[in-house]
Order: structure tokens, then C-alpha cells, then sequence
């Protein structure tokens, strides 16, 4: 790998996606696990 080469890090707006849609993922996961335990309840 040459010094002039381009780092392969992706750029900041596509890490800033990836990080949002992660924890939407998180969320969205846990409100499952929640809706399933309260609709075991009832």
C-alpha cells in the first residue's frame, strides 16, 4: 500500500447512518421482547 493511497474508512455522513439505523434496530428489538411479554400477560 502506497503513502499516496486513499484511507478505507467510509465517509462520516455513512458512519452516522450506520450507527442511527443500528440503534433503531436495538429499539426496535426491545419493543418486540416488550410487546410480546404484554401481550403474553393479558
Amino acid at each position: 500500500m502506497l503513502w499516496s493511497d486513499p484511507e478505507d474508512k467510509p465517509p462520516e455522513e455513512l458512519r452516522a447512518t450506520q450507527g442511527m439505523l443500528r440503534r433503531a434496530s436495538v429499539v426496535l428489538a426491545l419493543a418486540m421482547v416488550l410487546a410480546m411479554f404484554v401481550l403474553g400477560v393479558l
